[in-house]
């Protein structure tokens, strides 16, 4: 009866030990292939049309499904039920979809924002009251470099329910500068100076630079100087003409005024 015993025992062990053999080099296999696949993935995408910002989104959802795929192998040839796994899976899934709506929100956006296309890797857009440059729309958040070098991390659904302004996408962007002068200066004298200060370089001669009168304030009268750049060169010329425009006044004896009150006196 021992010698049965033992002999019982020690197929048992051959089979076990057999098992975890070929589940170890199906493990080993499986993830070399999943490496092999993962970059035949990087470089599609790479050849691809697709936005950098979309490639994390798609190598997050195909590496995932590579490896529960893989672990329902492994699991197999241990000689676990993988029909019963699948089951429990399942009933686990629905469980923390319902406790995890948000994120599942957030990763259903996201795939909304790869079909809808808004704006792509590199765009300076404007989302939910944010502007910065794309960064990257990963499987729950997009993310945005803003101009003071800050990360800021949106939730997907978020972005697909806000407002999208998207400044790139067109290739110009129209600069507007305010600018207030004295009630003394002739309005003409004013505007001749102003598109003498949107000379600039980086502005386009198509469509030609527009100078105007704004209204007339407490303690100034306001003009508008609109000219259009490419968008990367926005923040630069609306710095220059900015710049300029005192150069100008000061050159040409124009006043630019600040808040003032005059009080008369009656005898």
């Amino acid at each position: 009866m021992w010698q049965t015993l033992k002999n019982w025992a020690l197929n048992q062990g051959i089979q076990l030990a057999t098992r975890v053999l070929i589940a170890v080099t199906i493990l080993v296999i499986g993830i070399l292939i999943c490496k092999i696949v993962m970059r035949i993935v990087n470089a599609a995408l790479k050849k691809s049309h697709l936005e950098k910002a979309a490639h994390g989104l798609i190598r997050t959802v195909i590496k995932t499904v590579i490896y529960v795929l893989l672990a329902l192998i492994v699991a197999s040839s241990l000689g676990i039920d993988v029909t019963g796994v699948v089951a429990l899976a399942s009933v686990a899934t629905l469980a923390i979809s319902l406790a995890l709506q948000n994120l599942l929100g957030n990763v259903i956006g996201g795939f909304t924002l790869l079909y809808t296309h808004p704006f792509g890797s590199g765009d300076f857009v404007e989302i939910a009251g944010q502007s910065g440059t794309v960064r990257e729309v990963g499987i729950a958040y997009t993310k945005l470099g803003t101009p003071d070098n800050k990360l800021v991390s949106i939730p997907n659904s978020a972005v697909v329910s806000a407002e999208i302004v998207n400044y790139t996408v067109l290739g110009t962007r129209r600069v507007d500068v305010v600018v207030k002068a004295s009630y003394k200066a002739p309005v003409e004298k004013v505007e001749a100076a102003l598109r003498v200060a949107a000379q600039v370089e980086g502005v386009l001669e198509d469509p030609a630079p527009f100078v105007s009168l704004g209204g007339y304030e407490d303690s100034s009268v306001s003009y508008n100087v609109r000219v259009w750049t490419k968008t990367d060169d926005y923040w630069t010329v609306h710095r220059a003409i900015t710049h300029r425009v005192k150069e100008v006044f000061d050159a040409q004896g124009i006043e630019m005024t600040y808040p003032h009150l005059n009080v008369h006196l009656d005898k």
